[in-house]
């Protein structure tokens, strides 16, 4: 008998899928991918002409195998699906289609790496960028630690006003919109940036020296929100996946450089194969099935 698939919309994901769990399952996800239990490889493309079409796979060895994709051409932008089959029968056992499972993952990423890399104590938080990563950002590390205050910068004063209002309001926080983004990050314990900038978007003299420091937005050579002199204050660099960070085409933004050796996985901290230091820059480039494996939790699989 043909059993018909569960359909994840939404409304379904962020009704069922709180930070604390998207966080708790993200971290079980990136242990996995390091035991070599979750397989990851990196993203692959097809050329469209106008934009290409992106997959993302995944497998849990014995348990399901699956794939998120999405589109770069000129529509409506976010819309992406996910496909999780049973390993054992190859049945497709659910989809989910929307727009919230991207930055859901990417944010609890980020809540995880900032729990495993940021100092025990850093409460307070610069952000620079004002769109749904960040905002996913701030939900996740807001459920990891306890903040006591939140500064945020983008370059339309109204957008980040609008930004500051409505985290304060929803997370009970002192959020403030800052006039630029060396005012977001100076003194802030855990600073993010989540742009879509090809260039730098901070004087990293502003940063403090053992701030934990997170990049989201581009990173490849040419095209990037940091430079090199954000490596050079790093006491250790960390990655979500390294077979991803390697498979950039431009090639990752600190490749052929004295720092690209000291890059480290996010799973061997998780594992206490890596030890935390002060200043860490995490690169957050996504780590291929994650959400697969966020639906393939839902499911029960």
């Amino acid at each position: 008998m043909w059993l018909k698939p569960v359909v994840l919309r939404d409304a379904d994901l962020t009704k069922r899928l709180s930070a604390e769990t998207t966080v708790a399952w993200c971290r079980e996800a990136i242990l996995a991918a390091h035991r070599g239990e979750l397989l990851a490889p990196p993203r692959a493309h097809a050329d469209l002409g106008d934009g290409r079409f992106a997959f993302t796979a995944g497998r849990l060895v014995g348990r399901w195998y699956g794939y998120r994709s999405y589109d770069t051409l000129p529509t409506e932008t976010g819309e992406q699906t996910v496909v999780v089959h049973s390993e054992q029968s190859g049945r497709v056992e659910g989809v989910a289609v929307g727009k919230e499972i991207g930055p859901m993952r990417t944010g609890a990423i980020g809540g995880v790496a900032a729990d495993a890399l940021a100092a025990p104590e850093a409460s307070t938080m610069g952000i620079v960028g004002c769109g749904p990563q960040a905002w996913m950002q701030l939900w996740a590390i807001n459920a990891v630690r306890t903040l006591s205050g939140v500064s945020v910068f983008c370059r339309d004063p109204e957008t980040r006003r609008r930004f500051a209002a409505n985290a304060s309001e929803r997370y009970g926080l002192e959020v403030r919109a800052a006039d630029s983004a060396e005012a977001a990050v100076s003194g802030a314990q855990i600073v993010v940036l989540a742009t879509s900038s090809g260039t730098p978007v901070v004087d990293t003299g502003a940063i403090d020296g053992s701030a934990y420091v997170s990049t989201l937005g581009p990173k490849q050579i040419g095209r990037a929100e940091f430079d090199d002199s954000l490596a050079r204050r790093a006491g250790l660099i960390v990655t979500d996946s390294l077979p991803q960070l390697r498979a950039y085409d431009p090639p990752f933004v600190l490749r052929d450089t004295e720092h690209e050796k000291r890059i480290v996985s996010l799973g061997s901290v998780l594992a206490g194969d890596t030890q935390p230091r002060p200043g860490t820059l995490f690169c957050s480039v996504g780590l291929a099935g994650t959400e697969a494996y966020l639906v393939a939790r839902l499911l029960g699989l």
